[in-house]
């Protein structure tokens, strides 16, 4: 009897990097293929599909590696968990920006063998990836990460301290999920203005304009500033708050060889969606000596990125964290605590790209971090 393979993923805009896929999965046994609904896709991608599940399950279930496609009969970022359970496969195959600690987590308690595939093009065939293709003509906005200073952009945090946020504004080759930490729902915002790209004006300027619309007078909860700015000023830049919304001046660095630093050295772990209900302002501990703490390892990261000293920017960027966690305590949890323990044998330093406690986990590693992926800055456009 062959041995059960499965895969699952949403395969919109099917490619020949996904039938790859699949011929290298089908290697292992009877290939099964469950992919996300309609409804699904829209929850987690916050966009509507190419192709309809229908559509979708017709072309799958001509493809000669797969033996059977079906839809997930569940929602959510495991929908596909009920019918794992049912269907008890030997395997079940990702492809290396597939991999989450949940499906490991999930694989476990089932028995289940995972792989984790790298993104190998068939003999001939040039890479690609559904980000790829859609960007072509789509959108390109950038996401962004903060590295350190997160909640400075906050009056009542900058209040008892003044400080500056860093970013990285991210090229987007990968198509992050709808959570916390990636500034999705200020590129969403953004999206509005710019469907497809940032016109080729001033950063500064864009992110002024950004923040203004996503903060129509009347809002109750003003999102922070760092989001319209990492997303629209490119590359590394610090922004200095003191007991205001927007930051009173910037400073960048561009240098190459920095950035190029930057990308060997921080890598980003796939984590869940943030927990629901979770209420980050329901106890607090924002005071003078925690914001001051959050403020001075903001300058010790920034000091180090200059100097390209990993041991003190793993340091300022492990001391952010931890400054984050003792005003916000509801950031993390044991959940949390359980994905960080895995990695330390790797990193030397990590936090949650989303104060909501999901999301992603930043790690800095002196090497490549198994499972992780790789960050790529968006350089400096010449206007």
């Amino acid at each position: 009897m062959n041995k059960k393979v499965f895969v699952s993923g949403c395969f919109d805009m099917l490619h020949s990097g996904h039938i790859a896929f699949f011929k290298e999965a089908s290697m292992y046994g009877d290939l099964y293929v469950g992919i996300g609904s309609d409804a699904t896709i829209a929850e987690l991608k916050g966009r509507q599909t190419i192709n309809s599940e229908q559509e979708r399950l017709y072309m799958i279930n001509a493809i000669r590696y797969v033996k059977k496609a079906f839809v997930n009969t569940g929602s959510g970022i495991l929908d596909f968990k009920e019918d794992l359970e049912i269907l008890r496969p030997d395997f079940f195959v990702v492809n290396e920006d597939g991999f989450s600690p949940k499906k490991e987590e999930l694989c476990n308690a089932l028995n289940i063998e995972l792989k984790n595939l790298k993104r190998i093009p068939d003999e001939g065939l040039p890479e690609r990836s559904t980000t790829a293709i859609r960007s072509a003509g789509n959108c390109t906005l950038p996401y962004r990460i903060d590295l350190a200073g997160t909640w400075i952009d906050q009056p009542y945090v900058s209040k008892f301290h003044p400080g500056w946020a860093i970013t990285l504004s991210l090229e987007p080759i990968i198509e992050y999920n709808e959570r916390c930490g990636m500034s999705t729902s200020t590129r969403n915002a953004a999206k509005q203005i710019w469907p497809y790209y940032l016109p080729l004006e001033k950063p500064e300027k864009l992110a002024e304009i950004l923040f203004k619309f996503e903060n129509t007078p009347g809002s109750t909860l003003i999102s922070g500033a760092q989001d319209a700015i990492g997303i629209c000023m490119p590359g590394l830049v610090r922004h200095f708050y003191d007991k205001a919304y927007w930051p009173t001046k910037f400073e960048s660095i561009e240098d190459e060889s920095t950035l190029t630093w930057l990308e060997e050295h921080i890598y980003m772990v796939m984590l869940w969606p943030r927990e629901p209900g979770l209420d980050l302002l329901g106890e607090t501990y924002i005071n003078e000596d925690n914001v001051k703490e959050l403020s001075e390892a903001s300058e010790m990261v920034w000091e180090a990125i200059k100097a390209k000293d990993l041991n003190t920017f793993a340091t300022g960027f492990l001391n952010s964290f931890k400054a984050q966690v003792k005003m916000f305590p509801a950031m993390v949890n044991d959940r949390i605590n359980k994905e960080i323990d895995k990695h330390k044998d790797q990193a030397i330093a990590w936090k949650l790209a989303g104060a909501g406690g999901g999301g992603y986990l930043i790690l800095v590693s002196e090497k490549p971090i198994e499972d992780a992926m790789r960050i790529n800055i968006r350089r400096k456009e010449v206007l």
